[in-house]
């Protein structure tokens, strides 16, 4: 069973792996000290409704 962690304002992100556009792995991690990272949502998107 996977944990889900409950994030408030001002906490770090975990570190977590998407995968890009050409299928590659990206951990979050990869952006440590280097870039500022923005993570959206999009409830619906990609769906019929």
């Amino acid at each position: 069973m996977r944990m889900i962690h409950q994030l408030k304002v001002g906490d770090a992100a975990p570190d977590f792996t998407v995968k890009d556009h050409n299928g590659n792995d990206v951990p979050l991690s990869s952006f440590k000290g280097q870039k500022n990272v923005l993570l959206a949502f999009f409830p619906l998107a990609f769906t019929p409704v």
